[in-house]
Parts: C-alpha cells; sequence; structure tokens
C-alpha cells in the first residue's frame, strides 16, 4: 500500500506537469474601451494665474505667466491679448508691439483687440493714434462702454 501512493502522486504530479505546459488555444473574448488621453492645454493654468495676477496689478508676475502660456501654446488669443497687456502695464511698449502684432496674426483684427491697441497707445501719449484706434474699435463693438471710457480718459488727458 506504501508503494501505490508514491507512483500515484508521481503519476498525478506528471499528470499535472503535462497539462500545464499545454497552450490553451481559446482568444480572449473580453470586451475593452480604449480610453484615448485628454488633450489638456497646458497652458490654461498659466493663463488663469496671470489673469489673476493681472487683476492684483502685479504686471511683472502677470507678464511671466502670459508669456509661459504663449510658449506653450502659441496660438493663445487671450494669453497674447494679457501678455501685451502686462507689456503695457510695464511700459515696455516695444514688446507689447510683438504681441500686439502676434495677436493679430491670430485672432484678427477684432474690435477688443483695436481697443486695447488704443489704450495702448494714448499710455504712450500717442493721442493721434490713440483717437483712430479707438474710433475703429468703437464702430465694431455691440457694448461700447470700455471703449467710450478710454475715449474718455484720451479727452481728459
Amino acid at each position: 500500500m506504501r508503494q501505490r501512493l508514491p507512483k500515484a502522486a508521481a503519476a498525478l504530479a506528471a499528470v499535472l506537469m503535462i497539462t500545464g505546459c499545454t497552450t490553451n488555444n481559446n482568444v480572449d473574448t473580453t470586451k475593452t474601451t480604449a480610453i484615448q488621453p485628454v488633450a489638456k492645454d497646458v497652458s490654461a493654468n498659466d493663463l488663469v494665474e496671470g489673469k489673476a495676477q493681472f487683476r492684483e496689478a502685479n504686471f511683472g508676475l502677470a507678464e511671466q505667466h502670459f508669456r509661459k502660456a504663449v510658449e506653450l501654446k502659441s496660438d493663445n488669443a487671450e494669453a497674447w491679448m494679457g501678455l501685451a497687456a502686462s507689456y503695457d502695464e510695464l511700459g515696455r511698449f516695444d514688446f507689447a508691439d510683438r504681441a500686439y502684432a502676434q495677436l493679430l496674426k491670430v485672432a484678427g483684427r477684432k474690435p477688443q483687440i483695436v481697443n486695447n491697441m488704443g489704450y495702448s497707445q494714448l499710455l504712450r501719449g500717442n493721442k493721434k493714434k490713440a483717437r483712430a484706434l479707438l474710433l475703429e474699435a468703437k464702430a465694431g463693438m455691440a457694448d461700447q462702454t470700455v471703449v467710450n471710457a478710454n475715449l474718455a480718459l484720451l479727452d481728459k488727458g
């Protein structure tokens, strides 16, 4: 009786090894859905932070965030607008002009952009150029509150 147990165990082990080595040709029919990666706007955080810094009159910090936003996403018109406005507030009109030029390429000549360009000229003391740009912006704006305020500043100064 003692002899049979080891022989039976050996036979069972042999069967298990043989069946364990065979391949199962069954195809996995589990259905899965592919989840596509979400295209994240990597410039969004810098845009948000740039706006926050601009509202707090931290124009140097705003410029840094807007600049990073346009470096990450060069067709971000809102970031270009913020960058140009930040340069205006910092008195860096040479850089503001470059940012406005890029903004016009990205977004076209929209009244809001022209209004900001007019305000930029106002800050520089270029009253004639400022007036022309502000009047151009006013002609295309449905809500003329902001451009009228800029014209009032021009008339006041």
